[in-house]
């Protein structure tokens, strides 16, 4: 079946998204096509000319200009932060003395976000990186993978600050946006044409459809990890790069070719491989597609959602921005019928003959704002996830939801949906040192069991 824009239409339908944009990159030759409205309220149709917010696709463009100053020979991936910044300090003496680069861009870094208020203006990062003098360790420097939403690529957009002398809002736009011949991709919401501006929406019940969403755009925190917006053609200009040894569609090296294969080859095992993939590169994730190495960047805001897949194989890659979701269901079948070619992995059949020790997992695993909790019933796991309760109320959800964990191994589970707009989620508990699990990790992020049971 050809995928085309009446498909997608059905999609979208099928799942209460509002629009779509899909872009399609095969042997550099694009194909681009929208579908649906760019806000539920005014109605007015998405075109591939739309802006979507792409989240933290945005570390991908971040890692990007990192490596180009690697080039440069002014950083280096292994040398300490405090190389380039000399009053960098966590709470940690030996993260404060020996993070590096490297341990910033593939989160193994272990910082908690705890980087208070740091304002609108742009001296953000600066802040950003002076107010975690306090902040406590997640998990030990390398011990493990835990996805740092907004701090460990505000500290590498603070280097790259002050080694050009410009705020990241700048050096993006000198490095990359400007040489990439880019001019629909930003990094502030005010830089945005509002008449092409994509506004997002959730969904509290499929009754109700999708509703325009209550928070407009990210704090400025979040911006060297996920304040870009861009079109789908120019999500593609990034693949171009990716899939061309560093070389932009306009002819333009942005990349050295070896710093581009260190972008892919450095990787680190991530506990929970069924969302995206096994491993996290420097800004990529990398997936295995039945022994087909595929690269991936995604991104999500509240109320859009950016993805994209890399296929190096055959030259392709498939951008997908929508103002709705996230669903992860609806971008399987998108990328399912794109890439005929391609088999994207389904989620692995649980193991009901498995037998597990529940007291290896049973406890209170939490950060700051997400607390999971693990119990056993009638030799069955739990897990129950206690909800923001201002979220929960305004979505018209519990404040807390009970889920049933399914054992797929030892250490990876999955939990059905409580809810007709919920996909099946992953599950990993792992690091078995003192005979219980020491840490969860689910949707990229890790958090350390707090309490035995």
């Amino acid at each position: 079946m050809t995928f085309d824009a009446a498909r997608l239409a059905e999609l979208l339908a099928e799942y209460g998204i509002p629009s779509a944009a899909v872009g399609i990159l095969r042997d550099g030759r694009r194909t681009e096509f929208a579908v649906g409205v760019k806000n539920v309220e005014t109605r007015e149709p998405a075109t591939t000319e739309t802006v979507y917010q792409c989240g933290s696709m945005t570390k991908t463009w971040t890692a990007l200009a990192f490596l180009q100053l690697v080039g440069e020979g002014k950083a280096d991936l292994d040398e300490p932060v405090r190389t380039y910044l000399p009053g960098f300090a966590v709470a940690d003496p030996v993260t404060s003395a020996q993070v590096t680069p490297r341990q910033l861009l593939n989160h193994t870094n272990g910082i908690e976000e705890s980087y208070g208020d740091p304002g609108e203006g742009d001296d953000v990062c600066a802040r950003m990186a002076e107010n975690i003098a306090d902040a406590p360790q997640v998990f030990p420097l390398g011990r493990t993978h835990g996805y740092s939403a907004a701090l460990g690529y505000a500290i590498l957009a603070r280097i790259l600050e002050v080694a050009d002398g410009k705020t990241w809002d700048g050096l993006m736009r000198d490095r990359l946006f400007a040489p990439m011949g880019l001019t629909s991709t930003n990094t502030r919401p005010e830089q945005v044409d509002a008449t092409r501006a994509a506004t997002g929406h959730l969904i509290r019940s499929p009754a109700e459809g999708p509703i325009v969403t209550p928070i407009d755009h990210l704090p400025r925190a979040y911006g060297p990890g996920g304040g870009i917006t861009s079109t789908a053609g120019e999500v593609l200009a990034l693949a171009h790069v990716l899939l061309n040894d560093g070389v932009a569609a306009n002819g333009t090296r942005i990349l050295p070719a070896e710093l581009l294969r260190e972008m892919k080859s450095s990787r680190v095992p991530v506990p929970d491989p069924l969302l995206f993939g096994p491993e996290w590169a420097l800004g990529l994730i990398v997936c295995d597609w039945h022994g087909e190495t595929v690269y991936a960047t995604d991104g999500s805001t509240i109320g859009q959602n950016a993805r994209l897949r890399v296929l190096p194989e055959s030259k392709t890659a498939v951008a997908i921005l929508t103002n709705g979701g996230p669903r992860e269901s609806f971008c399987r079948k998108v990328f399912s019928e794109v890439l005929t070619e391609a088999a994207v992995p389904a989620l692995p059949a649980p193991d009901p003959a498995r037998k597990l020790d529940p007291s290896r997992y049973e406890g209170v695993y939490e950060r700051p704002g997400a607390r999971y909790e693990v119990s056993a019933e009638s030799g069955k796991l739990h897990l129950t996830l206690a909800i923001d309760p201002g979220q929960a109320d305004f979505l018209g959800k519990p404040h807390r939801v009970r889920y049933e964990l399914l054992p797929v191994s030892d250490t990876l589970f999955l939990l059905p949906p409580a809810d007709p707009l919920e996909d099946t989620q992953s599950v990993a508990m792992y690091d078995f040192a003192d005979g219980r699990a020491r840490y969860l990790h689910t949707n990229c992020r890790v958090h350390p069991r707090v309490t035995p049971a």
